[in-house]
């Protein structure tokens, strides 16, 4: 009796030994697999390039227009600058800028941001692109061309010019250098 009474004890023993390993088992590596290495975790996030407008420079009174099709470019342009009289507004905020979105009448505020393709865009969510984003075709500091990215939204708002109000002859922004190669 007593030998039975061992051997029980041996079994119940072993059994509360595997039964605390076995909440140990999600954090010890796996053995299986032919002892290859762990497989890598998500490679970290590298920070996003800074965009190559700045928002001071496009804070301002803009007239603004919008077409569908390339060919009324020049025309929406020459239309954009007779809009200072209702002029867009785009201020200065304390994370980029404030200005009208889509599809709502409340000022949001909004990123200059660069994208991983090296487009820059303005949104306001800090990935990018992002649907509520607009791409910047083109800036010269007195043109600004942005399209939205929600292929819906571009439908129906299209392509936007937007052109600076001020006195003639304000001077277009210089062409900025390439960063330099590190």
């Amino acid at each position: 009796m007593l030998g039975s009474f061992r051997g029980a004890a041996r079994v119940l023993t072993a059994a509360a030994a595997l039964t605390s390993l076995a909440g140990c088992a999600s954090t010890l590596p796996s053995f299986s697999g032919g002892g290859s290495a762990p497989e890598p975790g998500p490679a970290p996030m590298a920070a996003a390039p800074p965009s190559s407008i700045r928002p001071d420079e496009i804070v301002g009174r803009w007239g603004m227009a919008a077409y569908h099709r390339p060919e009324d470019r020049a025309r929406t342009e020459a239309a954009a600058r007779g809009q200072c009289k209702l002029p867009f507004v785009i201020n200065r905020s304390s994370t980029g800028v404030s200005m009208l979105g889509h599809d709502s009448p409340q000022v949001q505020d909004m990123l200059l941001k660069a994208g991983p393709d090296g487009k820059t865009y303005v949104g306001p969510s800090p990935a990018a692109p992002d649907a509520d984003d607009r791409e910047v075709v083109s800036f010269d500091g007195r043109v600004l061309i942005m399209k939205w990215v929600d292929p819906e939204v571009a439908g129906r708002y299209g392509t936007m010019i937007l052109v600076r109000c001020g006195a003639e002859g304000t001077t277009a922004r210089a062409p900025r250098p390439a960063p330099a190669a590190r």
